[in-house]
C-alpha cells in the first residue's frame, strides 16, 4: 500500500489477523476459494486503518428501495474499526452478504466516526499535510464534507503547504481557463478532421453518462463534461479521447459540485451556480483527471495494452485464488476480456450503485501510484463475490450474468467486503506468492 504508515509487528500482525477473521465470516462461512495457506510475513504490515464508511447509516434504506442516488450528506455511519471488537464481533457471524443488523452497526459506529474524523481534521490542519498518514487514513473513506480538500491533496493537485494552496489552485484555476477558449471555444474551421471527429463523439458520448443518474442528463452538466474531456483530449496527444474515459470525470464532478450544492444528488440544480464557480469544478475536475491518470496512460493509448495487461493478470490471480471458477470459465470457452476489459476501461464505474462510487475512489486515490496493481485484485474479489453462482452457469448465461451483475441493491457492506477481501488477498500474493497452490 502506498499509504501505509508505520507501525509495531505485534500490533499489525494483530491487525492482519483480525482482518482475515473478520473476511473468512463474510465469506458464507466456507474457507477462502483455492488452497491458501497463510504463514507469518518476514517483513511488518501497514494496513490502512480500516473504517469502511462515513455514508451508510441510511444502507438499509438504500438496499429497500434500490437507491442509486449519491448519498453525499451522511456524514456519519456504518465505520468498522480495526480497534473495535464490536466489528469483529458483527462480521463474523454474518454468514451471508445480507448486512448485518443496521441498528447494532449504527449504535456502534457514531463513536469511531467521531474519532476518525478527528483524525483527518488533525490531518488537514497541519501547516504541511503528512501524505501518507492522509493516504492510510482514506483508503477505508473519507468523509463526504471533508473529500474535496482530501482529494486534491492524494492527487498532489493542490500543494501539502497550507500556505500556498490557494495560490495553486487560483493559478491552475486560470491555466484550465486559458486552455478552453485555445482549444474548445473555438470554430471547427480551425480544428483539424481529426479533432472535429474527437468532439462529435465526444458530443455523442457525453448524453451517455451514467445514464441511470437523472442528474448526468442535465445540459449544463453534459457541457461540463464535454469541455473537460476535449481540453483533456488535445493536451494528451498519446492517447487522445477513449471512450470510458467520459465515466472517470463523473466522481470528480459530484465531489467538487458537493462543496456549492447540498443535499443529495437528486435534488441538485446548478442553474444558480455562478459562472465562475461552474469554472472552478470544471478545473479541479480536470486537472484531477490529469493527475489520476498520470499513472496509467498506457490503459488508453492504442490498443490499450495497459488494460490487457490487467486483464491477463486478473485471469492469472483468479486462477490460483479460485481453481474451480477458473476452470469452469474456461471449460466455458469464455474469455476474461468479455467483461474485465470494461471493468478496467471504467474502473467498475458502470458495474456498482453510483452512490458507491466515491467510496469506492477513496480507496482508489489511496493506492496512488499502486493503483494499476490493486485493481487485479478488487476485480478478482469482485468476480469471486459470485463464485458459487458462475460455477453454475453455461457460456450464454455467464456472458448475461457479467453484463448485468445484482449489484444495484448494493450498499456499503458489500463494497467493504469487496474491498477487504482484494486488501487480503493482495497482502498474502505480495508477501508469499508461492503460498498460494491452485
Amino acid at each position: 500500500m502506498s499509504g501505509g504508515g508505520g507501525g509495531s509487528p505485534n500490533n499489525t500482525e494483530w491487525r492482519f489477523n483480525q482482518t482475515l477473521r473478520n473476511v473468512q465470516g463474510m465469506l458464507k462461512g466456507r474457507s477462502f476459494p483455492g488452497k491458501v495457506l497463510l504463514t507469518r510475513r518476514s517483513e511488518p504490515l501497514s494496513p490502512p486503518d480500516y473504517s469502511p464508511s462515513f455514508e451508510s447509516e441510511h444502507d438499509e434504506d438504500e438496499r429497500k428501495e434500490g437507491s442509486r442516488q449519491e448519498g453525499e450528506g451522511q456524514a456519519s455511519g456504518n465505520s468498522f474499526d480495526n480497534a473495535s471488537s464490536k466489528k469483529s464481533n458483527i462480521l463474523s457471524t454474518s454468514s451471508s452478504n445480507s448486512l448485518p443488523d443496521a441498528q447494532g452497526l449504527v449504535s456502534g459506529a457514531r463513536a469511531t466516526d467521531s474519532a476518525r474524523i478527528a483524525k483527518f481534521t488533525t490531518e488537514l490542519s497541519r501547516p504541511a499535510v503528512i501524505l501518507d498518514k492522509l493516504r492510510e487514513l482514506s483508503w477505508s473513506g473519507v468523509p463526504p464534507y471533508m473529500r474535496p480538500n482530501v482529494w486534491r491533496l492524494l492527487l498532489g493537485y493542490a500543494p501539502p503547504n497550507k500556505d500556498r494552496r490557494e495560490g495553486v489552485l487560483t493559478r491552475k484555476r486560470l491555466e484550465y481557463v486559458e486552455c478552453v477558449s485555445q482549444y474548445y471555444d473555438i470554430p471547427d474551421s480551425e480544428r483539424s478532421d481529426e479533432e472535429i471527429t474527437m468532439l462529435r463523439q465526444i458530443a455523442v458520448d457525453c448524453p451517455r453518462t451514467v445514464p441511470d443518474v437523472t442528474f448526468f442528463q442535465n445540459h449544463q452538466i453534459q457541457k461540463s463534461l464535454e469541455r473537460i474531456l476535449y481540453t483533456w483530449a488535445i493536451r494528451h496527444p498519446a492517447s487522445g479521447y477513449v471512450q470510458g474515459i467520459n465515466d472517470l470525470v463523473t466522481p470528480f464532478l459530484v465531489v467538487f459540485l458537493s462543496e456549492h450544492l447540498d443535499g443529495n444528488m437528486d435534488t441538485w440544480s446548478v442553474d444558480n451556480l455562478s459562472a465562475q464557480a461552474i469554472s472552478n469544478i470544471e478545473a479541479d475536475c480536470y486537472w484531477c483527471l490529469s493527475k489520476f491518470l498520470d499513472g496509467m496512460q498506457d490503459h488508453y493509448t492504442f490498443a490499450q495494452p495497459g488494460i490487457q495487461r490487467l486483464v491477463f493478470r486478473l485471469k492469472e490471480l483468479v486462477r490460483r485464488i479460485d481453481e474451480p471458477v477458473s476452470k469452469h470459465i474456461e471449460e466455458q470457452g469464455l474469455e476474461f476480456l468479455q467483461f474485465a476489459f470494461r471493468w478496467f476501461n471504467c474502473l467498475l464505474i458502470r458495474e456498482v450503485p453510483f452512490h458507491l462510487v466515491t467510496r469506492l475512489w477513496d480507496t482508489y486515490l489511496a493506492e496512488g501510484d499502486y493503483l494499476p496493481d490493486f485493481l487485479v485484485y478488487i476485480s478478482a474479489s469482485f468476480l469471486l463475490t459470485w463464485s458459487d453462482k458462475l460455477q453454475k452457469l453455461d457460456f450464454q448465461e455467464m456472458v448475461m450474468f457479467l453484463q448485468h451483475l445484482p449489484t444495484r441493491t448494493w450498499a456499503h457492506h458489500e463494497l467493504e467486503m469487496v474491498l477487504s477481501r482484494a486488501y487480503m488477498w493482495h497482502t498474502m500474493f505480495k508477501s508469499s506468492p508461492s503460498h498460494l497452490a491452485g
